[in-house]
């Protein structure tokens, strides 16, 4: 505090760069309401310099009524100096409109006079997303309630067009036929143009409706007087003055149609993604209030019917209870899942039934406040009781049913997710073991490695790290095939894994390559007789079909903690040691020398070379495409650095960046391809060409305690640029320390908009944990993998788990190595619509994609198989 009080210039820095950065407004006003300070949130907020709003009242132009409203607050909090609190809906230049959330306080300064201090924030958003979950709300309500279905639609059309002024909206449903379209509601349309409409039949080149009906698929038509849908309806249109429509079917939960939701314009319009989306959730709205209407209706004439459905659906479990857990209702599938019949079960407390002991307290509290205030249960997973004491997991829903002049009952719809639970399991061992071998993969050797590394005593134990490349083996694979090959690797793994001791691992990490940890080493010498039995376990021969084998291997040992590196180090210590044994002859094993001076000297200088490139900005940025296979959309670009060099030319990044790998100046040029993208992004953005661009960090630059602040102040020189426009990649092979801490640096990142993804997603150390916990919303699928799986049934096991595991985790997943038609009609196949790679296009430089992106459409072949 001395350092402060002796230099009252320094308070004055701080205090200022405080005010001026604050993401909130901050406005100082003297006794007379005039402003005397502002800082630059306020200036940003309402489009004004300081300049031009020092000495005002007021920073805006607003009605007498508002300012008078306004000032009579101002001169409150002056007067009594009670603190005010209020939010307030204001218009800008005469059109835009914001709500603002303003505190005031007033305070004395140093010579007596009352000042006035404002702090505010720009709650727009807030208050817009509000709104809509309030609509959304109000509608379920009114479907919770059974309210008739004309008051529910016209509710959503209703909402629909308050929140989007110029849009005027209508439903239409589908008769009993599934001909016609009927009129459900448009209050907005003529009703001269409603009853035109009214009962149209359904077919190609009937309206957008009519179309979209017919098709089952959404019609955008952006001007309806040159769109032929419209020729035969054109001047009906032209007459309600109704110059676009969109419209959407309305499709049950089986996909079948309902009806139709469109929303017109009255002058030619185009959907952008936000209009797209109002479209399909409305639709799915409209979608749960009209398949209620049909089942209460069903309900009421086929009530009988109802529960002999219930009792013949063979794979769900449904039940109801009473409040005090009096079982009323069985069916079969309940019998078959839980063991009791129905004459067991009814009357009986399901609490003695199928609850476990330990869900007793829980279960109860439950049921307690759904019967009082009839809000349901949440859908969860549960582990319950079988008859014979036995686990059932499965996925519980719950429905409050009252029926007039009968006590409320609790539905339960339980589902067995036994075989989920399977799938799960079986993708588990996909994520940890080698398909081929059944040996550890990267992920689990990468945790026993750490492990091992953990439980060593430095005192008298070590660790070896083997790296084996199987000498020859290509040319097995090239003479006798693919499948003689893998037959050799599984026989030459039984071998391998023989020569290691108990409590050894031995894993293959792809190919021909396999890397072998021996634990609990008491002297050096101790691993050498289990590396000549390695070396022996491949060299001899191997025999299929008649045909003598003969391959040999190259190994490379590392010990630690002689070694003082990481898990992810010393494999790549054993990794350099085994090239030199395979220089050296083959056939042998070479220990990594620690001394290795001239290969410091050389990375030290090599990163110097790459400080002083970047000092001479002779780093480039290309830009590869993303795309939507299935719609033909470019979805965005992936940014990948390139090296101008000076002597050698254009350099790909394997040429440099590992080099500085955990490196500070691998912070410094991570941070300019951050900026450099940002910087893209608003200059796209400015011409109308508006992509995401996509980033790789190293888990070196993830894991820095001051990533969020470093990002945030990127971003800050960038204010034009939506940080939603930027995603971050992980790369998978990363060496993700803390697992927790990479998660909550990823939500903080989230906070401020940034996305990410996980890359060359199925190579790497991470687990499926790592997966379940890290909050990023894509995968990518290695191209390694998308390569290899029109050949390799590997590689396509793999892909088709890859997608599976992001579908059953809800992340979207893109396949990367994507070089020909093929891959891109196996990949749709599988599921997996968004792609890049070498057949969609080349990285390129930032000025040539625009016109790439105008000009790109997708492969006939994909569209083909999209419409199938």
């Amino acid at each position: 505090m001395n350092e402060f009080e002796n230099n009252p210039d320094d308070i004055g820095m701080y205090l200022s760069t405080m005010f001026n950065n604050a993401q909130d407004f901050i406005f100082v006003k003297d006794a007379d309401c005039r402003l005397v300070l502002v800082n630059e949130a306020y200036c940003r907020l309402f489009g004004v310099a300081k300049s031009e709003v020092i000495g005002k009242k007021l920073a805006w132009d607003l009605t007498p009524v508002e300012i008078e409203r306004f000032l009579t607050t101002d001169r409150q909090v002056l007067a009594d100096g009670q603190e005010v609190v209020f939010e307030e809906t204001v218009t800008f230049s005469g059109s835009q409109t914001k709500t603002i959330a303003v505190r005031k306080n007033r305070y004395l300064d140093t010579q007596g006079n009352y000042f006035l201090v404002g702090v505010g924030r720009d709650i727009t958003d807030r208050k817009e997303t509000e709104s809509r979950e309030k609509a959304r709300n109000a509608v379920l309500e009114l479907i919770a309630r059974g309210e008739r279905l004309s008051v529910i639609l016209g509710a959503i059309v209703s909402a629909v067009e308050k929140q989007n002024p110029g849009m005027l909206c209508s439903i239409l449903l589908l008769d009993d036929d599934g001909k016609h379209l009927l009129g459900g509601t448009a209050a907005s349309l003529p009703d001269f143009y409603n009853e035109a409409i009214h009962g149209i039949e359904i077919g190609l080149g009937v309206g957008s409706c009519g179309t979209a009906a017919f098709l089952n698929e959404r019609v955008i038509v952006k001007d309806i007087q040159t769109h032929p849908y419209w020729e035969r309806y054109k001047e009906l249109a032209n007459k309600a003055e109704l110059g676009a429509c969109w419209s959407e079917p309305i499709r049950s939960t089986k996909g079948d149609v309902l009806g139709t939701f469109a929303i017109y314009h009255h002058s030619p319009n185009e959907p952008k993604d936000v209009d797209i989306a109002v479209i399909e959730q409305t639709a799915y709205l409209a979608s749960i209030a009209i398949e209620q209407e049909q089942s209460h209706l069903a309900l009421k004439s086929y009530e009988s019917r109802f529960h002999q459905l219930l009792q013949s659906i063979p794979s769900v479990a449904v039940q109801s209870y009473d409040e005090k857990g009096i079982t009323r209702y069985w069916n079969k599938a309940s019998e078959k899942l839980y063991g009791y019949s129905a004459e067991e079960a009814i009357g009986k407390n399901f609490f003695n039934l199928i609850i476990p002991k330990a869900l007793h307290t829980d279960v109860r509290e439950a049921m307690l406040e759904m019967f009082e205030t009839k809000r349901v249960i949440p859908s969860s997973e549960l582990t319950l009781m079988a008859k014979d004491g036995s686990d059932v997991n499965v996925f519980s829903s719950h429905a409050f049913v009252q029926v007039p002049g009968q006590p409320p009952e609790m539905f339960c719809l339980d589902v067995d997710l036994t075989e989920r639970k399977q799938a799960e399991e079986k993708l588990e061992r996909i994520a940890h073991f080698d398909l081929l071998t059944n040996l550890p993969n990267r992920v689990l050797l990468a945790e026993r490695l750490s492990l091992a590394i953990e439980q060593c005593n430095p005192s008298d134990r070590f660790v070896a790290v083997a790296f084996m490349d199987i000498d020859g083996f290509k040319t097995v694979n090239d003479s006798y095939g693919h499948d003689v090959g893998d037959e050799m690797l599984v026989i030459l793994s039984k071998r391998m894994k023989e020569a290691l001791r108990e409590g050894d691992t031995l894993a293959r990490i792809g190919g021909d390559e396999f890397i072998a940890i021996m634990v609990d080493i008491e002297k050096e010498e101790d691993y050498i007789p289990v590396l000549e039995r390695l070396l022996k376990a491949t060299e001899d021969p191997v025999i299929l079909n008649g045909v003598v084998l003969q391959v040999s291997s190259s190994i490379g040992v590392t010990l630690y903690p002689q070694d003082k590196a990481d898990a992810e180090q010393l494999i790549r210590h054993a990794d350099q040691a085994m090239y030199i044994a395979k220089q050296g002859g083959k056939n042998r094993y070479h220990l990594f020398d620690t001394v290795h001076d001239n290969a410091i000297m050389t990375q030290w200088q090599s990163i110097d070379e790459i400080r002083s490139a970047l000092d001479r900005r002779e780093f480039v940025l290309h830009y590869q495409p993303k795309v939507n296979m299935f719609t033909g959309e470019v979805i965005g670009v992936e940014a990948l650095i390139r090296w101008h060099h000076r002597e050698q030319g254009l350099l790909p990044p394997s040429e440099f960046l590992p080099v500085i790998e955990g490196q500070k100046i691998s912070l410094e040029l991570g941070e300019w391809v951050i900026d450099t993208a940002l910087s893209q992004i608003g200059q796209w953005k400015n011409i109308g060409v508006h992509l995401p661009i996509s980033v790789n960090i190293s888990a070196y630059q993830l894991q820095q305690d001051d990533f969020t602040e470093r990002l945030e102040s990127l971003l800050s020189g960038h204010p034009n640029v939506s940080p939603y426009f930027l995603e971050l990649e992980v790369l998978e092979t990363s060496a993700l320390n803390d697992i927790n801490q990479i998660s909550a640096t990823m939500k903080e990142c989230q906070v401020l908009d940034v996305r990410f993804a996980l890359d060359d997603f199925g190579t790497g150390y991470s687990s499926l944990t790592h997966l379940r916990h890290l909050p990023a919303h894509l995968v990518k699928i290695d191209l390694s993998f998308v390569q290899g799986m029109l050949v390799n049934k590997d590689d396509l096991a793999i892909v088709e788990g890859v997608i599976g595991l992001a579908k059953a985790f809800q992340r979207e997943v893109i396949a990367e190595g994507v070089e020909t038609t093929a891959h891109g009609v196996a990949l749709l196949q599988l599921g997996c619509q968004l792609a890049q790679g070498y057949g969609i296009a080349r990285p390129m430089p930032a000025d040539e994609l625009p016109n790439w992106v105008s000009t790109w459409k997708a492969d006939d072949a994909w569209q083909i198989e999209a419409n199938t």
